[in-house]
């Protein structure tokens, strides 16, 4: 099972994360604009479920390749390091630049569910996302693959819901901020960068 202090480090890697606004976030930004909160609420609860989709399968493919290799997982974590890695130095690089936030145009609470839960379940980046960072955090000597990857995936969807709640509450002051923020934009995506080489590090020195 987890302990608090990956638990912990997981969290912080999250809330790491949310300092950089992805598609989804501006989505749900600007349904709360045009929309009103309820509107957001919604949007959030739907990338919620797309989060949580990526979970299950990123849970299921992994236990898969665990039960016909197991050092095949080991070089899933390798892999995975290496590709937080990239996404480190890419952040850290990168240079700020203005945010745009997507058109939208009015739709029932349904349609607003379903958009911003396929606008998270579709994105190719998140789903390489899940199966780089989950690992990093899941022991098979600790018990089931499939348990951890569930726990972190609940862990995960409940700050993603409290994060989207938040914004969806306040969109008219840090939506604004948000889209504004150059500088917080730039210095969110370093620190981030550094999260992910220091996760990256910390998987190479507990895996000689």
């Amino acid at each position: 099972m987890l302990n608090m202090a990956e638990v912990s480090a997981f969290i912080l890697v999250v809330c790491g994360l949310f300092l950089i606004p992805g598609p989804a976030v501006l989505l749900l930004l600007t349904r709360s604009a045009h929309g009103g909160t309820k509107t957001g609420l919604i949007t959030g609860l739907g990338i919620a479920t797309g989060d949580f989709f990526h979970v299950l399968l990123a849970a299921v493919g992994i236990s898969a390749i665990l039960m016909t290799s197991p050092a095949a997982f080991t070089i899933i974590k390798i892999f995975g390091a290496a590709y937080l890695v990239y996404m480190g130095i890419q952040a850290l690089l990168v240079k700020a630049s203005s945010i745009k936030t997507p058109d939208v145009v009015g739709a029932s609470l349904l349609k607003v569910y379903r958009h911003g839960l396929l606008v998270e379940a579709l994105n190719p980046k998140t789903a390489l996302f899940f199966l780089a960072l989950f690992p990093q955090f899941v022991y098979p000597e600790s018990g089931s693959i499939v348990t951890q990857f569930l726990m972190l995936g609940i862990i995960f969807v409940a700050l993603t819901v409290i994060y989207t709640t938040i914004l969806a509450l306040v969109t008219g002051t840090i939506g604004q901020f948000i889209k504004r923020g150059n500088g917080i934009n730039r210095w969110g995506q370093k620190a981030l960068g550094l999260l992910y080489i220091g996760l990256s590090l910390q998987v190479v020195l507990l895996n000689p």
